[in-house]
């Protein structure tokens, strides 16, 4: 199994591209399936996530307590001369707040690494393709690192809300996309690395207060955030810039803090946003009843 950056670092030394690596780590871990039926599938799910963002930009898709604010974006790409973030980051953000929207909608996507964080690893993936430029085989690249980054966060700590908060999905999703950037960009696996645990070091403590229990608010605009959080730690680590907590490290901090956070602070929409007094007046209009506070939760004024 994939169970450290560490090793996959020393992996990548022996001469292989890093998504050639992985895939041949894979295959041996596997215990049968070959490379080229890995690359394969893996190219199946690049196919299925393209598709996700071209239906949810043609749906315009609203959710129950959002709107299409992924609309919003492309009409500001369109007439804001000169915008504060860059053509990839405002790109990224629309698409990924139109998948996780579609995400909300119940419209079909894959869940990369999670459902309710969704739309980073395409918004970044497709985004960049778009502004930049990447032929089909590069950009399957970027998603084999992706996945390589996301399993290993997988084997040391979780990808679910409900075990490690919002840092264990949206975080986690951020440090895939940040890899696979860093990938595309040209970068070293050693750079590759450092960006993800650059991304996690910055939402450490990222906690899952879904209001009314729907993967809408806060969930859908963290995924459009983290986007531009992706982009700001792949320049760093493409600059040089390295974590001094060893990647494997981080990971393992990520899952102790996931560990300690309340249960109010994990999905249960009982804590953060969902606990404020307009979080719990939009949970009673709509599921009509509001969960009284366990003694450990956080009872805002």
């Amino acid at each position: 199994m994939m169970r450290s950056f560490a090793e996959m670092l020393l992996r990548a030394a022996q001469g292989l591209s890093l998504d050639e690596t992985l895939l041949l780590w894979e295959s041996e871990e596997s215990g049968g399936s070959s490379v080229g039926w890995l690359r394969d599938a893996m190219a199946s799910r690049l196919a299925d996530m393209e598709r996700s963002v071209r239906e949810a930009e043609e749906a315009h898709c609203r959710g129950r307590l959002i709107g299409d604010d992924g609309s919003l974006i492309g009409l500001y790409r369109e007439r804001a001369a000169e915008p504060l973030s860059g053509p990839l980051v405002l790109r990224a953000c629309q698409i990924a707040l139109s998948v996780a929207t579609y995400n909300a909608a119940m419209g079909r996507i894959v869940a990369a690494p999670t459902a309710g964080s969704c739309g980073i690893l395409p918004g970044l993936l497709f985004g960049y393709e778009e502004v930049f430029g990447a032929d089909r085989e590069r950009l399957l690249g970027a998603l084999i690192v992706a996945g390589g980054v996301g399993e290993i966060v997988a084997r040391r700590a979780t990808l679910a809300g409900a075990e490690g908060g919002c840092q264990a999905e949206c975080g986690a999703a951020g440090a895939m996309g940040t890899a696979a950037l860093v990938f595309l960009r040209g970068g070293s696996a050693e750079a590759c690395v450092h960006g993800a645990a650059l991304l996690l070091k910055s939402v450490l403590g990222l906690i899952c207060d879904p209001v009314a229990g729907l993967v809408e608010v806060p969930c859908v605009k963290r995924n459009g955030l983290l986007t531009g959080l992706a982009v700001l730690a792949a320049d760093m680590a493409l600059a040089g810039v390295r974590s001094v907590i060893p990647p494997d490290e981080v990971i393992d901090a990520m899952g102790a803090v996931g560990r300690a956070l309340p249960e109010a602070f994990r999905e249960t929409a009982r804590g953060g946003l969902a606990a404020t007094p307009t979080g719990c007046s939009l949970r009673k209009a709509l599921v009509g009843e509001v969960p009284p506070l366990d003694a450990e939760e956080v009872q805002l004024p």
